[in-house]
């Protein structure tokens, strides 16, 4: 039978520095702890405790590299872009993951800390309940 851990994944779009991006599509991966949004991100990841806990190894995240595309309106007052103008965002995807049993404390915590962090007038956090297998 396989068995399974319940837990909240927790999906960040993070802004980053075009020079960023190209560093990581390069395979430099220090360019994350340089790029000071991403690095705040990160960091929050690795000092919340309900945040990618998995026993054996703590802030787990997954990071996938690509662009995000919005067209502000004309009362936004975007971060980067122009209102009525598609804009183009170089953008990481930090994943990781809430634990089932994490305090409701700790994960007011946790995600009020993104929410803080985040620089976009509109953040883009998901929250979605999920299930890890377990070996």
């Amino acid at each position: 039978m396989i068995a399974f851990r319940t837990v909240r994944a927790v999906r960040i779009h993070v802004p980053v520095a075009p020079e960023t991006l190209a560093a990581l599509l390069a395979g430099e991966s220090a360019a994350m702890e340089r790029d000071p949004v991403l690095y705040a991100m990160l960091a929050i990841v690795r000092d919340q405790p309900a945040l990618g806990d998995f026993g054996l190894y703590n802030g787990v995240a997954e990071i996938a590299l690509g662009w995000e595309t919005f067209t502000p309106g004309p009362d936004a007052v975007p971060t980067l872009g122009t209102a009525d103008e598609t804009t183009f965002s170089p953008t990481v995807t930090v994943t990781t993951w809430l634990r089932d049993d994490a305090a409701e404390t700790d994960v007011d915590a946790a995600l009020a800390a993104l929410m803080s962090a985040h620089p976009w007038e509109v953040p883009v956090i998901e929250v979605t309940e999920s299930r890890l297998l377990l070996r």
